[in-house]
Order: C-alpha cells, then sequence, then structure tokens
C-alpha cells in the first residue's frame, strides 16, 4: 500500500495544479507541472501493477477534463473573471450611446410628423422641420401620411401611421392653448384703469 502513495499524492498534486491553472495566470507553468505530475503518477502506478494503472489511467482521463471544465466555469464569477469578461447589459439601454444626439432623438417620442417619402419600411421623416431616417413599424406608410415616432432604433426612428381619428382629435384640440387668439377664448379684455 505504500508503494501506491507516490502516485496518489502525485495525481492529486497535478489535479490541484490543473486547477490552480486557471485561476492563477502562470503563463503555462503550473500546467507543465500538472502534466509531469499527472504522467508520472500514471508510470508510477504501471510499475505496481497493470490494473493499478489502468485504473489510475481512466480516472485522470474523467476527473482532469471534469475538473477543468468546473475551474472554468467557476472563473467567471473570480475577481479575475470579472475583469477580463465582458458582463451581459442588465437592458438594452446600457449599451446605447450616451451622446446629445441620441438624448435628442429619444426625447423625440411621441412627436408627430410628415412622411417625406415613401416608407417601405425605412425612408425619411419630417419632425420639427429635420429629416430623420426612419423605419415604419411594419406599415407601409405613403409620403406626405402624418406620423408619430414610436422609438428609437440606434439611428433611426421607428414611426407609425396615424389615423385619421387621431388626426382629428389634434385637430379639435390644440397644442398650446397660449397660441390661440384670445377672442376664440371668449374671455372679456381688462378694464383700463387708466381710461
Amino acid at each position: 500500500m505504500e508503494s501506491l502513495l507516490w502516485p496518489v499524492m502525485l495525481l492529486l498534486a497535478g489535479i490541484g495544479l490543473v486547477c490552480l491553472e486557471v485561476f492563477v495566470p502562470s503563463a503555462g507553468l503550473l500546467g507543465v507541472l500538472a502534466a509531469i505530475a499527472v504522467i508520472t503518477s500514471i508510470v508510477l502506478a504501471f510499475s505496481h501493477s497493470l490494473v493499478v494503472g489502468t485504473l489510475f489511467l481512466l480516472v485522470t482521463t474523467i476527473v482532469v477534463p471534469l475538473v477543468v471544465a468546473l475551474a472554468i466555469k467557476s472563473w467567471r464569477h473570480t475577481p479575475i473573471g470579472k475583469l477580463i469578461l465582458i458582463q451581459r447589459p442588465a437592458s438594452a439601454r446600457e449599451v446605447l450611446p450616451d451622446t446629445e444626439e441620441y438624448h435628442r432623438r429619444d426625447r423625440m417620442v411621441g412627436k408627430r410628423g410628415v412622411a417625406k417619402t415613401e416608407l417601405l419600411p425605412s425612408g425619411d421623416v419630417l419632425v420639427d422641420g429635420q429629416v430623420y431616417d426612419a423605419v415604419s413599424n411594419g406599415v407601409v406608410i405613403a409620403a406626405g401620411q402624418a406620423i408619430r415616432v414610436v422609438d428609437v432604433n440606434t439611428q433611426r426612428l421607428v414611426v407609425r401611421p396615424l389615423s385619421e381619428a387621431e388626426l382629428a382629435a389634434e385637430q379639435a384640440a390644440p397644442d398650446n392653448v397660449l397660441s390661440t387668439p384670445i377672442d376664440s377664448l371668449g374671455i372679456e379684455p381688462f378694464d383700463d384703469p387708466l381710461a
């Protein structure tokens, strides 16, 4: 039994060095030492007997890849793994550009405009006096048709056509009450105290 002590110790040391190689950057030195330890363990086991050598070879072919796979799987949770690997963002908004141009486009969601060209599904739209590249949300939009911006997808506006009911409702309610003439509101003019 004492003659099996060295092969077992070398096999355990080799498996430990393989696991350590994954976590410690050693330029392959620990991997070479692990390979030497495992091969020496198998050779010493075969020198004891053919059955023991075959058993060590079988254990090595099963355990070493399993240990490497588990070490690599848990490596991304280590501090070094978190620094090296790219973490998946929680939402798509985290990877979008943080530029004034993007924020200006993002504020356009909900605004109304007109299709400058036919959107089949992409084309140009006129919103707030500026022409933008846009894509429809799956519907063909004719040139000159009223649209509403529903989303911003990278550098493109996502638009949908306005229905007749929406257009009628918007025309019935003015956008800005302050821009309507005072006569149309039915408010009496103030009395002039100096008159």
